[in-house]
């Protein structure tokens, strides 16, 4: 049995389980990855993490335009998979997804059917829940709905951001794809329909608005989101210093429960600390950055800045 796998993916998120593959020497056909893109204030075109690597190691790549391409799906047939593996891609049509008769199936960044969507990592943190996971499933023709194969559990500690459960689930992650190609292929894995209840949270794709912080939740909440979108991309803020409105983002901030004579929403500058009232304490931020300025430290910024003393966020 040749047991031939594609693999789809494009982000850094995706090299950790096309790493932990070739590792295994499992037989990789082919690496379906994104067109190389202009990227940065000089766009320059850049090659995705998942190509860089695939590069490196010497796998077929191949970098389609338009998903729905009979050229593109004549391609992969003529690659004879067996089954097709998919982390961090966009949606296949069935036309794709259909091809190999083992299947193709997807690894999500959430314990489905909860957090289905673009954002699972950050949602998770944002939403202060206590564990996350990774799931493997059977792609159909709707997004995050196959059955499910495999999971795995891990657990948020108090200090987890965005970036480090990334890092702990693209791992987590990398292992169970393994697992589930196996399984998948030794017939010892059982696909389990989803139980949709309708009460599962959800992952919409970060936009505009909904990273900003809403000054009005308690500090837990806040802090949580700041968490959530650290190190990208990074919650924001109106920053109102006399009057005039410019938009900060927080990175790292800490909660300090103090009573205190201030009015919600105020920037207090102590003790080479830059805190934000709130009702319930302050908001001690970190690490921010303000417009076309890099992150830097509270410290490093109140270094060379003097602020107003009428100065409030938003």
């Amino acid at each position: 049995m040749s047991q031939n796998i594609i693999f789809f993916g494009t982000p850094p998120f995706a090299v950790q389980c096309l790493k932990k593959m070739v590792a295994e020497k499992f037989n990789i056909v082919a690496v379906v990855t994104a067109p190389d893109r202009p990227a940065g204030r000089g766009r320059q075109i850049k090659k995705s993490a998942v190509k860089e690597f695939s590069e490196e190691h010497n796998l077929r790549i191949i970098q389609p335009t338009n998903l729905k391409d009979p050229g593109f799906a004549k391609q992969l047939k003529g690659l004879s998979p067996d089954l097709m593996v998919v982390v961090a891609f966009r949606m296949l049509p069935k036309v794709i997804w259909a091809i190999p008769p083992k299947g193709t199936f997807n690894l999500h960044a959430s314990l489905l059917p909860h957090y289905r969507g673009a954002a699972p990592i950050n949602w998770a943190l944002i939403n202060q829940e206590q564990q996350s996971g990774v799931t493997t499933f059977f792609i159909n023709e709707e997004i995050d709905t196959g059955a499910i194969l495999l999971q795995e559990t891990v657990t948020l500690n108090k200090d987890e951001t965005a970036g480090s459960l990334h890092d702990k689930l693209a791992l987590k992650g990398s292992e169970l794809i393994c697992t589930t190609i196996k399984g998948v292929f030794d017939g010892s894995i059982s696909p389990k329909k989803q139980d949709w209840k309708g009460t599962e949270k959800k992952a919409p794709k970060l936009n505009k608005e909904n990273i900003f912080i809403d000054w009005n939740q308690s500090l837990e909440s806040i802090h949580a989101k700041i968490k959530g979108l650290s190190p990208y991309p990074g919650a924001k803020s109106e920053w109102i210093e006399d009057q005039k409105v410019s938009i900060i983002k927080i990175f790292e901030a800490k909660i300090i429960k103090e009573q205190h004579h201030f009015s919600p929403r105020q920037v207090i500058v102590r003790n080479q600390e830059i805190l934000i009232s709130h009702p319930s304490g302050f908001l001690n931020c970190t690490l921010l950055q303000f417009p076309n300025k890099k992150k830097m430290s509270a410290k490093d910024i109140l270094n060379g800045t003097v602020f107003s003393t009428e100065l409030v966020v938003g």
